[in-house]
């Protein structure tokens, strides 16, 4: 796979700090400041010195105050937290760096989320960091938490009753979503630390997931992202997490229009496109929520330990319609139902009644639920089973006592069974029963649909092969055309045949008997297209003549291509018609597009091509560099990959070819940033040993930009 390599800072001293300076303007009761020095002084484990510093030295608190940070007494101060105005944080700062303290905490808003003042102010932070070493955390944030070694540098009043210490390392942007992950990991799987850097100004997101991915205390990472600063660092954390073993479920926020406003008023960051977004993540190995119910959730199922051990489901519960309705959801998911070996079958049978359903999806039937070790029994006995990654246990109605002993039958299964078993409450009234199953930290979704695409998406990659794709990809983006300039096709096909990449043998001709002597030339059929930079899709406009079968009528089609076009499009120049070898229709119509994107460089889209590419929009997208093992995949995440193989008495279509074409293009794209667009429709992919071709070719460059 890709192979990202990037320095990220040490946090140690930040997360796990000895000695502490608080840089505030108040420590009125009930003020951000008060509340950061309690949470400093009685609420967390400080293994060195808390300093204070109030530059107008009101002596509103019970804590000795120094005037500056240059006067404080000899010390190695670990981290300074800074709580004042705006236009005062510039000189804490330099003070900090003056000292030699490597971090400091701006939790002042008034930056660049306040408008231009405030992005100025923003900017003389980031220099003074690159100037002298100094790493921010913040501005605009509500500081940090680490649960684990009980630090709270943090204004959250919140942080006192953060009492359920897990292996879950939580990164954001923002504080009150934050609060929400953390409050939402109050029972079972709990978090270990919390870092929400506000508007990133130095330390950012990427930098604290690459410290929980060297954090042996941290099992899973959850992030919930409203911008990308940087995303080629992201792409880096990511695959330090991946390479470490620890899962990173993702959040990402600005998926519509409306929300990637929302996302740039809140953070001023870059949102990124959410197609894109989704490839990287998938990519570099993130799972990716869609809510904050779903990221939680997920964080909890990757947490456990005790991932689906394979795609095939059992479903567990006392409703017949409940039980089909699981079913239904684990079809409409791509997923099985597994096939109970006969053990399991026969457990089931001298266990339930004679009219229980004993089958995947059991209905275990009301009768059964009076015993609940019974209960627990069967549940176990199916978890148990080889054949079962994971048991559903659907509960569609509160019965009060009744579905309470049902929990416990659950919790008593889930303790020691070396599955998952999943709880779905689908009733609104919340009684006992479920109260149980939180405060045992089995959290149960709240319906079928949720359940079912957690669990697929936790699944690890390889039990998905060879099942039909999860509903609803990525549709492919149009291209960003403006102020680029477009080369003609005949132009950029010289440059791919330069390069290594197969084109079909052509010629620009200039006239109708240049046109009937390269048709002789190059055998027939050929095909004729409309030359003309100012054309780009040529279909559009009658552009192109298929099937020409002798000279003579090479000649007829020019003229009639150079007349019809021209009529149709006066205003474009045309350079000519080119004249190329056509291939013979047992092959399949491919799309290769690459764009420069503004987060993650050059990304390579790959899908159906010819009409197929408007029609079904059938495509998989990956950030450069890749290797053959990207190419695969992405055909293979493909809904429509059986257009690919064998059918229809015709035979599969050349993958390796087409492979090795996608890698050549890629090695194509690289080293020439003025490339701002190319897209390759269709590529012709024929059957194997007769390789992959580029059979039209577009290509978009920035002029102000240049070449390496």
């Amino acid at each position: 796979m890709t192979s990202t390599t990037c320095e990220f800072p040490d946090l140690a001293r930040l997360v796990r700090p000895r000695n502490v300076v608080v840089v505030l303007g108040s420590q009125r009761p009930n003020s951000e400041g008060a509340r950061l020095l309690e949470n400093l002084s009685a609420h967390s484990r400080l293994e060195g010195e808390l300093f204070v510093v109030n530059p107008p030295m009101r002596g509103d608190g019970p804590f000795r105050c120094w005037p500056s940070i240059a006067a404080l007494p000899d010390a190695d101060i670990d981290v300074a937290l800074i709580i004042l105005r705006a236009a005062h944080v510039m000189d804490a700062l330099r003070d900090c760096a003056a000292r030699g303290i490597p971090f400091a905490v701006v939790m002042s808003s008034g930056f660049a989320e306040a408008g231009p003042e405030g992005q100025a102010l923003q900017q003389e932070i980031a220099d003074l960091c690159r100037q002298t070493g100094l790493r921010v955390y913040g501005p605009n944030c509500p500081g940090l938490s680490n649960f684990r070694d009980r630090m709270g540098m943090t204004i959250s009043p919140a942080f006192k009753s953060d009492r359920n210490v897990g292996t879950i390392g939580i990164v954001t942007q923002g504080g009150g979503a934050g609060r929400n992950v953390v409050q939402g990991l109050s029972y079972g799987a709990g978090a270990a630390m919390w870092l929400s850097a506000g508007n990133e100004v130095d330390l950012g997101a990427p930098d604290f997931i690459a410290h929980m991915a060297n954090d042996p205390g941290v099992r899973v990472i959850a992030v919930l992202l409203e911008g990308i600063k940087d995303g080629r660092r992201l792409v880096a954390a990511l695959e330090l997490a991946r390479s470490r073993g620890k899962p990173v479920v993702i959040l990402k926020i600005g998926r519509s229009e409306y929300g990637m406003r929302a996302a740039q008023s809140h953070t001023g960051s870059i949102t990124g496109a959410a197609d894109v977004n989704s490839a990287m993540f998938a990519q570099f190995g993130a799972i990716e929520a869609h809510d904050m119910d779903e990221l939680v959730a997920l964080a909890r199922l990757a947490d456990g330990g005790r991932l689906p051990a394979s795609a095939d489901l059992a479903v567990v519960t006392f409703s017949g319609g409940a039980a089909a309705m699981a079913a239904d959801q684990i079809g409409l998911q791509g997923l099985r139902l597994a096939q109970f070996s006969p053990a399991t079958t026969e457990h089931l049978r001298t266990s339930l009644p004679d009219y229980a359903a004993i089958s995947n999806p059991v209905d275990v039937t009301a009768e059964a639920l009076k015993s609940i070790d019974g209960l627990a029994s069967c549940l176990r006995a199916v978890a148990d089973d080889p054949a079962v990654g994971a048991v559903v246990v659907p509960i569609p109605a509160d019965y009060a006592e009744l579905t309470d002993g049902i929990a416990r039958a659950i919790v008593d299964a889930a303790a020691d069974a070396a599955k998952p078993i999943l709880p779905v409450w689908m009733s609104r009234r919340l009684g006992t029963g479920f109260e149980r199953l939180e405060s045992q930290g089995l959290a149960p979704f709240l319906s079928l649909t949720t359940a079912l695409a957690a669990l697929r998406k936790v699944m690890p990659r390889g039990l998905l092969s060879g099942l039909d794709a999860a509903p609803g990809g990525p549709a492919c983006a149009e291209p960003a055309a403006a102020q680029a300039v477009a080369c003609t096709e005949s132009a950029a096909k010289a440059m791919l045949r330069e390069a290594g990449i197969p084109v079909p043998q052509g010629r620009l001709s200039r006239s109708a008997a240049e046109a009937a002597e390269a048709a002789q030339a190059i055998g027939f059929p050929v095909v004729l297209k409309i030359a003309s930079a100012q054309i780009p899709h040529k279909t559009e406009v009658g552009g192109v003549r298929l099937g020409v079968g002798s000279a003579g009528d090479a000649a007829e089609a020019y003229e009639a291509l150079v007349r019809q076009v021209g009529a149709r499009r006066p205003d474009a120049t045309i350079d000519g018609v080119l004249v190329e070898k056509m291939f013979h229709d047992g092959g399949r119509e491919m799309l290769v597009t690459v764009r420069a994107d503004p987060m993650y460089g050059h990304v390579v889209t790959v899908g159906l091509g010819g009409i197929f590419v408007e029609l079904l929009k059938d495509v998989a997208h990956r950030v450069l560099p890749i290797q053959a093992a990207d190419v695969r995949d992405m055909l293979a995440g493909l809904k429509h990959r059986a257009y690919l193989g064998a059918f229809r008495n015709l035979p599969p279509i050349d993958a390796e070819a087409f492979v090795q074409l996608v890698l050549r293009i890629s090695e194509f794209v690289s080293g020439r940033p003025e490339l701002r667009e190319a897209e390759f429709n269709p590529v012709w992919v024929g059957p194997p040993g007769e390789g992959a071709w580029v059979l039209d070719a577009l290509i978009l460059t920035s002029p102000d930009v240049e070449r390496r």
